[in-house]
Parts: structure tokens; sequence; C-alpha cells
């Protein structure tokens, strides 16, 4: 099999990145694996999709360090490849790392891989649904049984009428973001403060008002999902706890979070069941989702990550199931002549 990594820049990659992780993975298992940039991408007279990309030795390699370092060599230099050549394109990028620099960057690597994919390669997540969820705004369309209160506004009077009925506590933050930046906790510890914080927030765009969930005050779960559903090996889903290890409240790891392993309760496996269908009908082969309680407060299906952590807690190979999974979907392809959608190889 072959296949290709989307991401926002090689140069940029960490070796705690569930891309980095997949990609070593495939190639332990003796798949051709290609890292592209979003500014890689090139549409030839031909009329074929190509891309500058790193290539990656087809072994095994110690850990995601010596991996990334060999991605990184100065000697592995990029080449240029036809994209429709692979099998299958993974969108790993995030659209939050853009914001201000290369706002052209995200849309225009929608804009190659839906190309590619009406060329016949499998791109995951689908990129024509992945249009619809560039921001937060895409969380408002799961049923709102699963959701916290929620307000999306530029406007400080609206954002305090938020808060007003909500007993003065609530989770402001961008609409576009990730990794817990730009995030404050609003209660009676800072509400003078509050003018500021809306100012701050809402300086490049608008901002997104949540209750506060009590449930969150212990951190957060991120639970992948594989194809709609949680994934799972054996009697072991992939879901760590994520907390605060300050008095800074946001949990992402990227933030400084601390991570455990824990096994879904049935509130949380709940609210997987009910967001599933939803992922499923969008194409959204794996996603992450942050779940408080019986509460789901976000759902990250550009860059789900953790995996790498989830792997390292528990030594259960779940990047191995999911580069198997996908090995299943280029059969499926082929055993099918080409008839079965992208949206559809996507989820099945």
């Amino acid at each position: 099999m072959k296949i290709a990594f989307a991401v926002n820049d090689v140069a940029t990659e960490q070796d705690n990145y569930t891309t980095i992780r997949l990609a070593r993975k495939a190639s332990a298992l003796g798949h051709e694996v290609a890292l592209i940039g979003l500014g890689d991408f090139i549409y030839d007279a031909e009329e074929t999709i190509c891309a500058m990309a790193t290539l990656g030795q087809r072994k095994k390699f110690k850990n995601d360090a010596n991996y990334l370092k060999h991605l990184h060599d100065s000697e592995n230099a990029p080449q240029r490849i036809c994209v429709e050549d692979y099998d299958i394109l993974m969108l790993r990028s995030d659209p939050a790392q853009e914001l201000g620099e290369r706002d052209w960057a995200p849309p225009a690597g929608l804009l190659f891989a839906q190309i590619a994919a009406t060329h016949g390669v499998i791109v995951l997540n689908d990129p024509e649904h992945l249009t619809d969820a560039v921001n937060k705004t895409y969380f408002q369309n799961f049923p709102k049984e699963v959701r916290a209160a929620t307000c999306i506004t530029r406007e400080a009077d609206e954002v305090k009428a938020f808060l007003k009925k909500h007993k003065g506590k609530g989770v402001i933050k961008p609409l576009q973001g990730s990794g817990g930046q730009g995030v404050f906790i609003i209660d009676k510890s800072n509400k003078r403060n509050l003018n500021q914080i809306i100012e701050a927030v809402t300086r490049d765009g608008y901002a997104i008002i949540q209750e506060y969930l009590p449930a969150a005050k212990g951190g957060d779960i991120r639970m992948i999902t594989l194809n709609g559903r949680p994934l799972k090996v054996d009697d072991t889903y992939a879901t760590m706890h994520r907390f605060s290890q300050s008095e800074d409240m946001r949990s992402n790891i990227s933030a400084g979070g601390g991570v455990e392993m824990v096994k879904p309760t049935e509130e949380m496996l709940r609210v997987a069941e009910i967001v599933g269908p939803k992922l499923i009908d969008d194409g959204m082969y794996l996603a992450g989702l942050d779940i408080a309680g019986d509460k789901m407060m976000e759902v990250n299906v550009d860059t789900p990550g953790g995996l790498s952590y989830i792997e390292d807690l528990t030594e259960v190979d779940f990047s191995g199931v999911i580069i198997d999974d996908l090995a299943r979907k280029v059969r499926l392809q082929k055993q099918y002549g080409g008839r079965l959608t992208n949206r559809q190889l996507a989820v099945i």
C-alpha cells in the first residue's frame, strides 16, 4: 500500500504527533509512506495532482524521534511524486496553525484533496465534508443532548448575557483554534477582566462561549473513534483522561496537561453512540471526541491526536490496527471496481 500524509509543514512535525506514529508504523509494516506539506501540492499541466514530498524508508525505526530525524535529514530531500499513484491520502493538517500567516493553506489543501478523491485516491477524512468542519461551528450540528450550551458571537453584551444566564461561569475561546490556545474559564476570580478577555478572543474573529461543565473540573476525556465508532483493541479503548497539572485549568497536553488511561463509562460510550451516525454520514474516518461527563466539549476531525500517548501508556498497537484498516479499504475499493464513493470508503 502507498500512503501519503498531508501535514501543515513537514519541517514543523514533532515526534509526539499522531501522524508520525502512524507513518512510522506504516513504514515498519512495509508500506510506502510520503509526507506532504500544505504548500507542496502541484496541479500539473496534465491535470494530475502531484506534490513535492518527503519519503520515509520502508523499515522499522526504534522510536518516533528516530523516524522524525530520518524525515528531517538534509539528505532526504523532497521528491516530486504523483499523489494519484498513492492508495491513501490522510489529511492531517491543523487549520488553526495557519491563522494569520498562511490563511490560504487549509482551503488550498482541501481543494487538492478533493480533486485527488475524484481521481481515485481514498482521501481521509472525506474532504468534501471536512470543509464544513473548518471551525467549531461543526460541533453545533450534533444532537443538543450531547452538547454544552453554546453562544457564538463577537458582541461583548451577548457574552455577558450568556454568562449571566449560567451563573457567571463559562468557557470562552476562539472559534478557530486548537491545543487549548486562547481558552479562558470565566468565574468570580477573573470577572473583572472580562472585557479584556473578550477583546483578546474576538480580536481575530468570532468567540465561542460555552457553559462550564462541572465534570470538566478534573479534566476531560479524549476518545478516538475509527469509522464512526470508539477505537477498541480487545478490551482496551483508545481513551485517555487529560488533566491539568497546574493552576491553569486547561487539560490539553500541548498546554502542559497530564494524561492517564481510563475505561470509558456508560455515559461516555453513549455520547459516542449518539455522535457516531453523523461522523459516519460525513465520512469522518478518524476523529477525537473531547468529553466531560455526559457532554461532548469538542470534536476534532482535522488532526485528532493523542494516539502516541495512548499507545505508550497501554502498549496496545492501535496504530497497527488503523494501518491494517486502511489496507482493507484499499482492497474493498479494488473489489468493487471503483463503485464505492470516497465518503463510503471513509467509514465502511
